[in-house]
């Protein structure tokens, strides 16, 4: 199943990409380790969202229910033209699945070249 990465810090004063820079799989578990720029104080807002980009986004949703993984918003279609569903980590940190297809690069008001 392919999983692509995307995480962003989503704040009332910063919007910063972050820089995925490693992802290590061990026996039975994934680990992530995301590493940002170093700031002074940490900003106040809506905390970090981490997209993980999933081919069969119903599907890998429908695994983690049976699981025992509970959803905040199961999948569902969004104006952006991205299908996601989003959940929340232990810290609070949102996690949201997508499948944007062909319109994460090339949605269809990009201007073209």
């Amino acid at each position: 199943m392919l999983i692509r990465c995307h995480a962003f810090l989503l704040t009332a004063h910063l919007n910063q990409t972050c820089q995925l820079l490693n992802l290590k799989k061990t026996i039975s578990n994934y680990y992530l380790f995301i590493f940002c720029d170093e700031v002074d104080v940490l900003p106040v807002g809506e905390g970090i969202w981490i997209y993980f980009e999933c081919e069969n986004l119903d599907q890998f949703v429908n695994q983690l229910q049976v699981k025992g993984i509970s959803f905040d918003e199961l999948p569902n279609d969004k104006p952006w033209l991205w299908r996601e569903a989003r959940l929340k980590d232990p810290d609070q940190n949102t996690l949201i699945l997508y499948f944007a297809g062909d319109n994460r690069l090339n949605p269809p008001w990009k201007i073209k070249d």
